[in-house]
């Protein structure tokens, strides 16, 4: 899988069309990632007004999940095949829509198929974001600004949704957390047709390995719908040994297929550049963890201290403003004086802190005490870890992958948060079931959840700790 990298000789780093086309891509993304999120905190609506039962209600986030993530690679490629800017255009069409109809839906099936096309449209537009971006800006002094603004949209995204979703479900309704994108949509798709430039396919006859493209859509859909069947009362170890296999099976077909293949969706050579691969993984870790660190925290101020949809979006203020404050202004001058492998063990360090310290929120917990200091770690370590992993990962791959890097890297995060968000969550799930059939009070059941959930979250960041110190060590002479 590659991402079409539009031309730009033309165009100069100080010509301000090539700023509008960034923030035009960073407003899809933002819209993108606050979708992942700003349902989080009306949920506790949405089953009260549309009759969801406790375990359909996680469909409402499943089906989103398992559509986004199992169509990134396809949607990479097919961005080759036919131009990177029709496939953006096409996401953002598709991801418009299908919010409108989220956001009209009156019954549970019908907000649940808005959120499955809402995650078809996702991956179209975000599997072609990442590769236009380095199109647009080049060099190194540039392009690390420009991260630097993806990597807040990206990373503040998050908690601007719960923010923006607790807003909108308190004052006007959670119907408007869907139809808040049909504006901002339809502009995004009237601008970006003018100001992003358009750069002819390779063409369908290249091949867009059909075989491989089933292969990877249904093996990765599978994973995420078997870690998140898990959490239903018709769960069996049985089933789920056979589901995992199956979506093993797939997934190794796939590489077989990509190895064999003469035009594949992702060329394997990328894999044998240790610092590419390396460096992925981490990102892999570092969304798994960081998103999971969101969706947690916004189910423990709402479910154990008890907070409503307002206040708890309006508790995570802190994270992205430092967020944004890290990863606009500081971060990018600290990469630039000390590198990105040192600034990536801080970010990830910070967010280990956060993970460890949520893991220990009481029942009887407080805002301030609890919540406030995790907040303002995550802020930190996401506005410097994530523009850090991400200059890795691009950094290292030679010239001329540099699309194919830019798409793996994209798919790196969207998997990471899509499939740690499936796993945590699950796991949550899983102990609280466990604990209120010990006895315990639902709240204390709750806790028990996310505290488990925090914990495992935090095991990510050790690995992805341990994986880019071996990174720092082994390219010394790399950014």
């Amino acid at each position: 899988m590659t991402a079409t990298i539009e031309p730009t000789s033309h165009t100069s780093p100080a010509q301000p069309g090539r700023a509008r086309a960034l923030a035009v891509l960073c407003v899809m993304q933002l819209m993108i990632i606050l979708d992942a999120t700003v349902v989080t905190v009306a949920l506790p609506t949405i089953q009260s007004d549309l009759g969801f039962s406790q375990a359909g209600l996680a469909w409402v986030m499943n089906s989103y999940l398992i559509a986004f993530a199992g169509l990134l690679l396809l949607a990479g490629r097919i961005g080759d095949l036919i131009g990177s800017k029709q496939v953006f255009l096409a996401g953002l069409a598709v991801f418009t829509a299908a919010s409108l109809l989220c956001g009209v839906a009156t019954s549970s099936e019908v907000l649940i198929a808005g959120r499955f096309l809402q995650g078809v449209g996702g991956a179209l537009a975000s599997a072609v974001i990442l590769g236009m971006i380095v199109g647009l800006y080049p060099a190194p002094a540039d392009q690390a600004r420009a991260m630097g603004v993806y990597g807040f949209t990206s990373a503040g995204g998050a908690s601007i949704g719960l923010i923006l979703g607790g807003v909108i479900t308190q004052t006007v309704g959670w119907h408007w957390s869907f139809l808040i994108n049909v504006p901002i949509g339809i502009v995004s798709l009237v601008v970006a047709t003018r100001l992003l430039n358009s750069r002819r396919g390779l063409g369908l006859s290249k091949g867009a390995d059909v075989l491989g493209a089933v292969l990877v859509t249904a093996g990765l859909s599978l994973s995420v719908y078997t870690i998140v069947q898990t959490a239903e009362p018709t769960a069996d170890l049985p089933r789920t040994l056979v589901l995992a296999a199956a979506a093993v099976a797939l997934l190794t077909a796939f590489v077989l297929r990509q190895a064999r293949a003469a035009e594949p969706l992702l060329s394997l050579h990328i894999f044998r550049n240790r610092q590419v691969t390396t460096a992925n993984l981490v990102v892999v870790l570092l969304f798994a963890a960081g998103f999971g660190f969101q969706f947690m925290t916004a189910l423990y101020l709402q479910r154990v201290l008890s907070f409503d949809s307002l206040h708890t979006g309006l508790a995570f203020l802190p994270a992205p403003v430092l967020g944004g404050v890290m990863s606009l202004f500081i971060g990018p001058r600290l990469i630039a004086r000390f590198g990105a492998r040192a600034l990536l063990l801080v970010g990830l360090t910070a967010l280990l802190a956060a993970l460890l310290v949520m893991s220990q929120a009481p029942v009887n917990g407080s805002y301030l005490t609890n919540v406030v200091v995790p907040l303002l770690l995550m802020g930190v370590g996401s506005g410097v870890g994530i523009p850090a992993a991400i200059m890795l990962a691009m950094s290292g791959a030679e010239p001329g992958d540099a699309g194919l890097a830019s798409g793996l890297n994209n798919t790196a995060q969207q998997a990471g948060a899509a499939v740690g968000t499936a796993v945590l969550a699950t796991l949550a799930a899983s102990r609280t079931a466990g604990r209120v059939a010990d006895g315990a009070t639902t709240i204390t059941a709750l806790r028990d959840g996310y505290s488990i959930a925090f914990v495992a979250a935090s095991a990510f960041v050790v690995v992805a700790l341990f994986v880019g110190t071996t990174l720092l060590l082994r390219y010394r002479g790399r950014p």
